[in-house]
């Protein structure tokens, strides 16, 4: 079995590559941490759309390429190589991706057009905000109550998809039009400052629920949006190892460049197997939400896990390799640092899917005989 990409797909990295590499992606993200007047680089955004990256998966009917996740997993990977502070992620990972699968004719007319050229951003929310009620956060008759918190690139969406629950307890998603006046919006600080987040507050704001919103559509959608993830670390992570090599080869110390020392050598070392293990998952992933296999939630799992690790690894000796100036502000070590810390809990943390690898491991055919 090729679980390789395809010479189409392999042409469609090459263009991104170039163009993410020639944008400059960390130089981007450093801009809008010293300034904090943009919530992302529109430059790099409208760079992407002009490629077709948002409109990747959107059927030819709503304006877009009717290409598959296949491609999407592509452009994730180049994007986190390239630490483009754009939100991919959130408008075309999750946002887009559920009305594809999910929505009405009416919510796909209205909203996959704009989320294909960019024109409209994207994002989601999941987590109740812990200091309110449980029951404070509803959807009854058609309105949305509650605050969802952190909600990523919330103050750049202008559409949210909204994990939620009935008046009886059901989860419901829904889709709210953040412009409403009952939407109320405030950013919050985090770790990385280049993949904002907000906190989101629903005064009774007018919501449509998916045409499939049941449990099943939020698990499907999760496990689809963490391959993405996955192989946006995994990108990250090559970054990080490259930059680690880079600076290894050019230091030197007593006579001789530190590339050559047993002790470096290991640590980039253990980085390339921790990458490459997490790319084998990744592709797995892949593979999986592309067909839309029994396996996802294993494959998911698995790759989201393993990518996490990579990333965390990778990050974390890329500082060690360049020893003192890997703490400074003015090095870039800091930003892949910032980013695998808040990659790791985007979904939910490394435990909670550890735990769905173990479930998913126990499920009956999900291994091979």
């Amino acid at each position: 079995m090729n679980f390789d990409f395809s010479p189409e797909q392999q042409q469609f990295r090459d263009q991104l590559r170039r163009y993410l590499r020639d944008a400059d992606g960390l130089a981007e993200g450093r801009s809008l941490m010293e300034s904090g007047a943009e919530r992302h680089s529109r430059a790099i955004w409208r760079g992407l759309a002009d490629l077709g990256v948002q409109a990747t998966a959107v059927p030819e009917a709503y304006s877009g390429l009717g290409l598959g996740a296949l491609e999407l997993c592509v452009a994730a990977e180049e994007i986190g190589r390239a630490m483009a502070p754009v939100p991919f992620l959130s408008s075309v990972g999750v946002c887009s991706e559920a009305i594809r699968l999910f929505g009405t004719p009416e919510q796909k007319a209205r909203w996959l057009p704009g989320l294909a050229d960019g024109s409209i951003i994207g994002t989601w929310g999941a987590v109740r905000d812990a200091s309110t009620a449980e029951e404070s956060d509803r959807l009854e008759a058609g309105r949305l109550y509650g605050t969802k918190v952190p909600v990523l690139d919330g103050m750049a969406a202008d559409v949210m998809l909204v994990v939620s629950t009935t008046v009886g307890g059901a989860p419901i998603l829904a889709l709210c039009d953040l412009a409403d006046a009952a939407v109320k919006r405030k950013a919050v600080p985090t770790i990385d400052p280049t993949r904002p987040a907000a906190r989101v507050t629903f005064h009774g704001a007018p919501a449509e629920p998916l045409l499939d919103h049941g449990a099943a559509a939020w698990e499907q959608l999760c496990n689809r949006a963490a391959v993405l993830l996955a192989f946006e670390q995994l990108g990250s992570a090559e970054a990080a190892m490259a930059m680690a090599i880079g600076y290894a080869r050019d230091r030197t110390a007593f006579g001789r460049t530190i590339a050559s020392m047993q002790a470096v050598k290991h640590r980039l070392a253990d980085m390339y197997i921790k990458i490459e293990l997490a790319r084998a998952h990744c592709y797995y992933g892949a593979w999986a939400i592309s067909t839309n296999a029994n396996q996802s939630p294993l494959a998911a799992a698995g790759a989201r896990c393993s990518a996490i690790e990579a990333l965390d690894y990778a990050a974390q000796e890329n500082i060690h390799v360049h020893g003192g100036i890997g703490v400074t502000w003015e090095s870039n070590c800091h930003l892949f640092y910032r980013r695998a810390r808040l990659n790791g809990l985007i979904l939910g943390a490394r435990q909670e899917w550890q735990d769905r690898l173990v479930a998913a491991l126990q499920e009956p055919g999900m291994l091979p005989s």
